[in-house]
């Protein structure tokens, strides 16, 4: 027997078959206020076995291999799709963890071992490998950034691990009385009837932050550590360039980097973009808003 769960992130529908005997609230704890009924489109839909995965034998090429929180990842693409390989090192004999996605990305399949302790944190990065691509095909992009809201409206924070986007957030938190967090890793942008929104999303990093909320986007700053505080407006080419190293999908697919740059043109074009040189300090929070909004 199996069970059927479906999600509404980003306001985009999508579906999650389990084994019957699987608790979907104990594996996938984050995902709760997400849940939703089964009215409406779906944009995939991710079915879940404990059976091995069985190599067909396709000749595959090998996208990308990196170790990360989650393992030893590796992307492969073959003629019909793509495949995710996870070794966490949690279980021996091999690789742990596959996920076979199509083309498209709208049906894959996740092959999980049921003895790792750490299924539930696998199967929720393997959902949000696959949602990033999906929502691709529908004016959105998920973007690594911290996020806050602030009097109705949405700031991301970009930058390379470790450059102080969750700080810089705080300091914001902190500056500002009527200033909440949305997402603190993996927002979602998706432009709908015209307005570039930002959602919070079941991945939130280290940070317990999983808001189904969404709020208009007021601005984007690239961070970069600094000795001082200061703002500098980015517009066009440069706009563009400051977003994209901070969005998910996978590069060597040309139809999903179509997607994803037309997506950025809209973004840059209509939300503020800036690059924010900073210390971890208040000062930056208020400069930051200031400049955004000015």
């Amino acid at each position: 027997m199996r069970n059927e769960y479906f999600f509404r992130v980003a306001g985009l529908l999508f579906s999650v078959t389990l084994p019957g005997s699987w608790e979907v609230e104990t594996l996938l704890p984050s995902f709760r206020p997400f849940r939703c009924g089964a009215k409406g489109m779906r944009i995939f839909r991710l079915i879940v076995t404990t059976q091995p995965f069985a190599d067909d034998g396709k000749r595959t090429e090998l996208l990308g291999e990196s170790s990360n929180d989650m393992g030893h990842v590796r992307l492969l693409r073959d003629i019909d799709g793509y495949r995710m390989e996870i070794d966490n090192g949690s279980v021996e004999n091999g690789m742990v963890h596959v996920m076979v996605a199509d083309s498209m990305f709208d049906y894959a399949m996740a092959y999980l071992r049921p003895e790792d302790p750490s299924m539930g944190t696998v199967l929720s990065s393997m959902i949000r490998i696959l949602y990033a691509q999906a929502v691709l095909e529908y004016d959105g992009v998920s973007v690594h950034a911290s996020c806050v809201s602030q009097d109705g409206r949405s700031f991301l924070f970009l930058g390379k691990s470790g450059t102080g986007k969750s700080t810089h957030a705080r300091q914001w938190l902190e500056t500002f009385p009527d200033c909440h967090l949305l997402n603190d890793d993996n927002p979602v942008l998706r432009i709908e009837n015209g307005r570039v929104m930002a959602y919070g999303t079941p991945w939130s990093g280290k940070t317990p932050c999983y808001k189904n909320e969404c709020y208009p986007v007021a601005g984007i700053a690239r961070l970069q550590q600094a000795g001082t505080n200061r703002f500098t407006p980015l517009e066009g080419p440069d706009a563009f360039a400051a977003l994209l190293p901070s969005c998910s999908a996978i590069r060597q697919d040309a139809h999903l980097q179509e997607a994803l740059y037309h997506t950025l043109i809209r973004i840059s074009e209509q939300v503020s973009v800036g690059w924010m040189e900073c210390l971890p300090e208040q000062a930056a929070a208020r400069e930051c808003a200031f400049s955004i909004d000015n």
